[in-house]
């Protein structure tokens, strides 16, 4: 019978990571990869193993390479990541398991429902949001050069499923900021690295051009006023991300 290992990444979510495990019991092996420098590495692990998974402890570099440490810990199959925020339904648990068996693409994306602030997000750009997370072992690795929005490389074809996972993402606007700002200066260093420099007009068209991709082409709309609030905090990150390259260009003078 074909192997599947199911790998969650947890930083310190201790609220969401047991009811994240009950979801993939599917799987032939269950795997948490703790982050080390948590402060809260000890009881990560101590709750993944009353769990009944599997804890290794590794430090947090980035997104890209320490997925794949995580595809060098397992010896199945096939891997399926699952964020410690999401959680796989039964009806997709299924499928995965026909995919596995039957299928002949090295990797499948996922749709995945989004709850942002409690609500649902049908628009906006967080649906379908297809995830690249269930991979054939020895066939896929992460490209280290996106340390964030990691990029799934191949070996051969891609495949897409139809059930969704579900993502309890952004649990108020406190979260949101914290994560954006985290993700905006890790995007401003990239920029910094390719040698782009901030124009004046950054500032002001590269969040327009973002407030209108979100709101009308990804149809923010239809979320009512629930999209225009993403749209606007999604303009916001764009404002902030140029901010953040400014500042590295200020530091290197």
């Amino acid at each position: 019978m074909t192997t599947l290992a199911a790998i969650i990444l947890c930083h310190n979510e201790l609220d969401h990571l047991r009811p994240c495990i009950e979801t993939v019991r599917f799987a032939d092996d269950v795997l948490v990869f703790v982050d080390a420098t948590s402060s809260v590495a000890d009881k990560v692990v101590r709750v993944a193993e009353e769990a009944g998974a599997r804890a290794i402890r590794r430090p947090f570099d980035d997104y890209a390479h320490h997925r794949n440490a995580a595809l060098e810990a397992v010896e199945s199959d096939w891997v399926l990541f699952v964020d410690v925020d999401e959680r796989v339904p039964p009806e997709l648990a299924a499928e995965i398991r026909a995919t596995i068996e039957t299928g002949q693409a090295d990797g499948y994306g996922i749709p995945r429902f989004n709850y942002i602030f409690g609500h649902l997000t049908r628009h906006t750009g967080w649906y379908p949001d297809y995830q690249t997370r269930l991979l054939r072992r020895g066939r896929a690795r992460y490209d280290p050069a996106r340390p964030v929005h990691e990029v799934v490389l191949l070996d051969g074809p891609r495949g897409t499923l139809q059930h969704p996972l579900i993502h309890y993402n952004y649990r108020d606007l406190a979260h949101f900021i914290a994560k954006q700002r985290r993700y905006a200066e890790i995007d401003a260093s990239i920029l910094f690295e390719q040698g782009q420099r901030p124009r004046p007009h950054n500032f002001v068209l590269q969040p327009l051009r973002q407030f209108r991709w979100r709101f009308f082409t990804l149809q923010g709309y239809r979320d009512g006023l629930h999209g225009l609030w993403l749209s606007l905090l999604m303009a916001w990150y764009e404002w902030l991300k140029y901010r953040k390259l400014a500042a590295r260009w200020r530091q290197a003078r």
